[in-house]
């Protein structure tokens, strides 16, 4: 009787196992996965773009501390590194006081009467490699004492650059702490007076949650496929018969929003739903696939350092209609070159204009002689 009973168990029990598993496997949003449920009325959006602002500043923050001890490290690399210069600097003063005060008074003309009475040609050729051999050692003790100096100069300079970027990253951090605090204030302020603040709280969790496994991947993977295609826009302005023209000293690129979109689905198939536009000074790219929505407003300025380039500013970033901190803006801006560089396309021309206004972009170059 019991032998009989095993067998209907057996299916009974797998069942229930993988009942089991499917209940307590742990949730992973997806590119597919719907976005929370987007609330209509202002307050909440607002009240969710300042949580989601206390998450990317709270990552800002983390930044920032990181780079304080990175700083911190350098600065004591450096004092250490100038302590030892300026021991080793000592001892070449001393050795190159020796060698000017030598000559100033007047010992090194010895050498001249020591050729002139030379009796005989060979003694006089002794004479001049002797006197050739203390001007070369001379000559390297000076120089040995201008490159210390030299390096000790230079590296009491990085310091202080250092120490002043130290204070400043320092004074950041402080400010990043006050948002997060003041925004904390609001946002809790904001939630316990809506009409259902545990509904409030889910939300702002699940959209948090949303952004941190899909949305931050999604905003990252449009940046890096415009940076990749800016490393291609080069040629491709090259191989088009009437984007770039010249009359002998003035470059211009002249391209349209349409030529530009169509480069991009050319180059990855992201931008088949997303494009750009360009009016009254601004660029803005936009696009939207299933629930994701993404909008990226800025501009392009003309920059010389660290070389000549058209760079691209982001002034605006919105997801999801949740638009994003400045910190946010700026990290992804330092992760993603997304700029324009003139000497990729000819290597003797540097950017002088840009300007965007009736859906094209305007690119002005000269010579850079």
């Amino acid at each position: 009787m019991i032998e009989r009973l095993k067998t209907p168990i057996l299916p009974f029990m797998l069942t229930l196992l993988l009942l089991f598993c499917f209940m307590f496997t742990p949730a992973v949003y997806s590119e597919q996965d719907a976005s929370p449920v987007m609330p209509d009325s202002e307050e909440a959006r607002r009240i969710l773009q300042d949580s989601l602002s206390i998450v990317e500043i709270d990552e800002e923050i983390s930044r920032i501390s990181s780079r304080i001890v990175e700083l911190e490290a350098l600065q004591d690399e450096l004092q250490g590194k100038i302590g030892e210069l300026e021991l080793t600097i000592r001892d070449r003063q001393e050795r190159a006081g020796a060698v000017l005060r030598s000559y100033y008074m007047g010992e090194r003309e010895q050498l001249y009467y020591m050729l002139l009475s030379a009796k005989s040609l060979a003694g006089f050729f002794r004479v001049l490699d002797f006197y050739d051999l203390i001007i070369q050692n001379d000559r390297d003790v000076l120089t040995a004492y201008n490159n210390q100096y030299q390096e000790l100069a230079s590296s009491k300079a990085e310091a202080a650059r250092n120490a002043s970027a130290l204070v400043e990253v320092k004074d950041n951090l402080v400010r990043q702490r006050e948002r997060v605090l003041a925004l904390e204030k609001q946002v809790d302020s904001a939630v316990s007076t809506s009409s259902n603040p545990e509904a409030m709280k889910k939300l702002i969790e699940e959209f948090t949650l949303y952004w941190e496994n899909v949305g931050l991947y999604e905003v990252k993977r449009h940046f890096r496929a415009l940076a990749n295609a800016m490393e291609n826009l080069p040629d491709f302005v090259q191989g088009s018969k009437n984007i770039l023209k010249t009359n002998g000293k003035v470059y211009t690129i002249n391209i349209h929003e349409d030529e530009l979109n169509a480069f991009l689905r050319s180059e990855d198939e992201l931008f088949n739903s997303f494009a750009f536009h360009f009016n009254d000074g601004k660029v803005i790219a936009s696009g939207e696939s299933g629930n994701l929505s993404l909008l990226i407003e800025g501009r392009y300025t003309v920059v010389e350092d660290p070389q000549n380039a058209i760079m691209f500013h982001v002034d605006k970033l919105v997801f999801n209609r949740i638009e994003l901190p400045d910190t946010t803006r700026q990290a992804l801006q330092e992760e993603f070159d997304m700029n324009f560089y003139p000497k990729q396309l000819v290597s003797f021309l540097k950017a002088t204009e840009v300007s965007s206004a009736n859906q094209r972009l305007m690119v002005t170059m000269e010579l850079d002689l």
